[in-house]
């Protein structure tokens, strides 16, 4: 048999279909794996930072180094308000048991 330039192959056409289908699955899949493994990163990424910023928080939250509620603001002016008034009680109290003793 001589391989020239007129010679012909024979191809079967049912053949060459089903191998560029399967080499299209396969590209398909690799791709949607790659895209699958990219996101699972992507979340991972996320969750760490996430992690680090609520690291953060629960270390400087209770130190005041982030701030305060403001139900915490009102309850401190709330207070403010009420030791004042013991001051004032106080000092009704200590001229009530001056005269009492005069």
């Amino acid at each position: 048999m001589n391989i020239d330039d007129n010679t012909n192959l024979g191809i079967n056409i049912k053949w060459m279909v089903q191998i560029v289908v399967g080499v299209g699955a396969a590209v398909t899949l690799y791709f949607t794996i790659m895209s699958a493994l990219n996101k699972l990163e992507i979340d991972t990424m996320r969750h760490n930072q996430e992690i680090d910023l609520n690291s953060e928080f629960r270390i400087k939250w209770p130190r005041g180094e982030m701030g305060s509620l403001p139900d915490d603001a009102e309850q401190n002016l709330r207070l403010n308000h009420v030791e004042r008034d013991v001051e004032q009680l106080k000092v009704l109290v200590d001229e009530l048991r001056q005269k009492d003793c005069d």
